[in-house]
């Protein structure tokens, strides 16, 4: 799992007024809790949408002057009307101890349905995971290369070693739906454009 640092400073008070100040100043409220204790501290608005605001996930090394600990983030919340980050969590990452992350899927080829006019659906563009932090991987890898119209792939077809997906087993990753633009044979099965314009093709030599 790719790591970014992240610099921040401990916070000596705490309350909504001094939360509110950090807020003007450009820096954002945070905790990391699940170790030995809750520390709290402030970080660089700027500096934390690097991690918010990208479809990477990472492992914060978080550097709280001059005390480093591991981290994963937790629960951003953002300002209602601006949609600014006001808050943020983290969660130490402690060795041996299980962490909880929600992982991007990624697709992998190009399903033979998308390629005879289906659509393709991604319906969960992540899933949360618990494993040890060094069996997280950056990405979850879904093959759909042979998915043909009418098929999906479920949380459930999953095998991800050393991982646990917590996520019903029901919960539909992709799936390819029908269009005006698909292409079928007789039997039902999905041809390529190819086999496509061969038909056109005879059709037209028997109507001359």
């Amino acid at each position: 799992m790719k790591t970014i640092e992240i610099n921040g400073h401990l916070r000596e008070t705490l309350g909504t007024k001094t939360a509110k100040h950090l807020r003007r100043e450009g820096q954002v409220p945070c905790v990391v809790y699940g170790g030995k204790e809750n520390l709290h501290f402030h970080a660089d608005e700027r500096e934390l949408n690097k991690l918010i605001y990208t479809p990477n996930v990472y492992q914060v090394k978080l550097n709280l002057d001059g005390k480093e600990l591991n981290a994963v983030m937790r629960n951003p919340e953002y300002h209602p009307v601006s949609d600014k980050l006001i808050h943020l969590d983290f969660i130490e990452v402690i060795a041996g101890k299980l962490v909880t992350m929600r992982i991007p899927v990624q697709l992998e080829g190009t399903a033979i349905g998308v390629k005879n006019g289906g659509v393709l659906r991604h319906n969960a563009k992540k899933l949360l995971v618990r494993g040890l932090i060094e069996n997280i991987p950056d990405t979850i890898e879904v093959e759909i290369s042979k998915m043909k119209i009418g098929t999906s792939k479920k949380v459930g077809e999953l095998d991800i070693a050393n991982l646990e997906v917590m996520e019903s087993s029901n919960r539909v990753i992709v799936a390819i739906k029908t269009s005006r633009k698909a292409v079928t044979t007789e039997e039902g099965e999905e041809e390529g454009e190819e086999g496509a314009e061969a038909a056109e093709g005879a059709e037209g030599a028997s109507e001359e």
